[in-house]
């Protein structure tokens, strides 16, 4: 398997499980919390207005030219998740990416003397 393949993969699964849970705790008791609201509205507006976007950091494009802006958006609800999400979701990606780069051949020459 490719390893950039498996790397985006587990990224994804990071990124969804991350914003699954943020969106549960938008009803607390039955309550709407209308501030988590805001801060990802703020969030993905401070994203997408500046073109802050976590997966074409990492090399991930969507497929079509329309769907540009995603990426923007979906680094927007991280970053309304807090600075300690963040945090941990880029110390995750350097682990993985010190990994992944253990894993892949290395293509050195060797220089043979004749």
């Amino acid at each position: 398997m490719n390893s950039n393949l498996f790397f985006a993969l587990i990224f994804c699964a990071v990124v969804v499980e991350g914003i699954i849970t943020y969106a549960k705790t938008l009803f607390v008791d039955k309550r709407f919390q209308w501030q988590m609201l805001a801060g990802i509205c703020l969030g993905v507006l401070v994203t997408v207005a500046y073109n802050i976007d976590l997966f074409s950091l990492v090399g991930l494009q969507p497929g079509y030219a329309w769907l540009s802006w995603l990426g923007a958006a979906l680094t927007g609800v991280l970053v309304a998740r807090g600075s300690n999400y963040v945090f941990d979701l880029v110390k995750l990606l350097g682990e993985l990416t010190v990994k992944f780069k253990a894993l892949e051949p290395h293509h050195s020459e060797e220089v043979m003397d004749e």
